[in-house]
């Protein structure tokens, strides 16, 4: 009768240790059930789920191998397992599946246990805990410093309005970030991100700095921020905005189109997903003048924002065409994922704004990046701590993936 013995291997790691221990195992025609090796600071832990012929062979076996273990500087423990557990083992690979990334200029104990503390109160277990970020050095300063753990867990989520609500309240009571998403087959087969432009890709808002150059910057900053918190009807703030920046010269557009301040972390996030074979959009509220600007600096497939009329080297304050507002932003993206012929799941949508809701709700991949409070909330995931390349971290790219 065959025998079920879970083996627990660790110790210094070191090369051809597995090639070793599964040399020996061959000889009894034992077959693995299950696998899972991690090293944490060179040191290994390697498990292994064995499926014995007989209780002579696993007795053997069990001689033999601990012997090799204790040559090759390794403690080894042997635990049975009976058909019952075996059989409840099995039908767990049913359960759903999530994905917990939690983000930071560094991570700590009481991060971990704060994220993990909520994960068990919602009756969850976690099966994978793995480091995204890279080997941290000790002399780093933390403004430069990036910290991913990712965790993969499993169970039946009864109540995810109330565990997305406890990742809130700990985003609020510490300086991380924590986002909660299906483990389905769509998150590692994203294949188009569509940005915001304004306070998302730039650091500005540009129409704030066209109004500074035309003299009537505090006006529109009020009008700005009112409609950003979700105040304001779009159309009619930006309408009353662009009017005021009537008469503004061709060349002082110019000069801000040749001085956008990227956010810290675009050009690492473009030319990475470029490699990864996505097709990027910029959809914005913003003007296609700058928007096509970032097109050609950063290599970006899509452009559509609203048309700055310029007359005779003059800023005429009208727009051309119909404004991108929320809504037409939500219709901009589906109408890219249907020409790329790809699902709504594959979309990644970043904005900060309220007008960026209708966007980030349709996507399968929502993201908030630096947003402003009503966003934040409504959101499914947010950015705060990182830079824009953090939402690599969150499609699953490991930092030494990247080169």
């Amino acid at each position: 009768m065959n025998e079920l013995i879970l083996a627990s291997i660790s110790g210094i790691d070191k090369p051809g240790l597995t090639s070793k221990i599964t040399n020996l195992l061959s000889r009894y025609d034992i077959r693995i059930l299950d696998i899972g090796q991690a090293v944490i600071h060179n040191q290994l832990s390697l498990g292994l789920l064995l499926d014995v012929p007989s209780k002579s062979a696993s007795y053997e076996m069990i001689k033999e191998v601990f012997l090799k273990a204790q040559i090759l500087g390794l403690t080894i423990r042997f635990t049975p397992i009976t058909e019952e557990e075996y059989g409840t083992w099995v039908d767990e690979q049913a359960k759903s599946r999530y994905i917990v990334t939690l983000l930071g200029r560094t991570i700590t104990a009481q991060h971990i246990a704060k994220v993990s503390g909520a994960i068990e109160h919602h009756r969850l277990n976690i099966d994978i805990i793995e480091r995204l970020s890279g080997r941290a050095s000790l002399n780093q300063k933390n403004e430069e410093a990036r910290a991913c753990v990712e965790f993969s867990v499993s169970g039946e989520l009864e109540d995810p309005l109330g565990l997305r609500a406890a990742f809130m309240n700990i985003t609020h009571e510490f300086d991380i970030d924590i986002a909660f998403q299906a483990d389905s087959m769509y998150r590692r087969n994203r294949r188009l991100v569509v940005f915001d432009m304004d306070s998302t890709l730039i650091k500005i808002e540009v129409i704030d700095e066209l109004a500074k150059a035309r003299g009537v910057g505090d006006e529109v900053v009020m009008i700005t921020e009112s409609a950003m918190r979700g105040e304001l009807d779009f159309n009619q703030s930006f309408t009353k905005r662009l009017s005021l920046l009537e008469g503004l010269d061709e060349s002082k557009v110019k000069a801000i189109g040749d001085t956008l301040p990227l956010t810290d972390g675009a050009e690492r996030l473009i030319s990475t997903l470029k490699k990864l074979g996505y097709k990027t959009a910029i959809v914005s509220g913003g003007f296609s003048y700058f928007g096509n600007i970032l097109k050609q600096k950063l290599g970006i497939d899509y452009v559509f924002a609203n048309e700055l009329e310029i007359v005779n080297g003059s800023v005429t304050g009208k727009v051309k065409g119909t404004i991108v507002d929320g809504k037409r932003k939500a219709e901009l993206l589906k109408e890219i994922a249907a020409k790329e012929h790809i699902s709504l799941e594959q979309v990644i949508a970043v904005g900060d704004g309220a007008n960026d809701l209708p966007m980030i709700s349709l996507a399968g991949l929502g993201i908030a990046f630096n947003a402003k409070p009503i966003v934040r909330q409504t959101a499914k995931q947010a950015i705060s701590t990182l830079g824009l390349d953090g939402i690599l971290y969150l499609i699953g790219v490991r930092d030494r993936d990247i080169h």
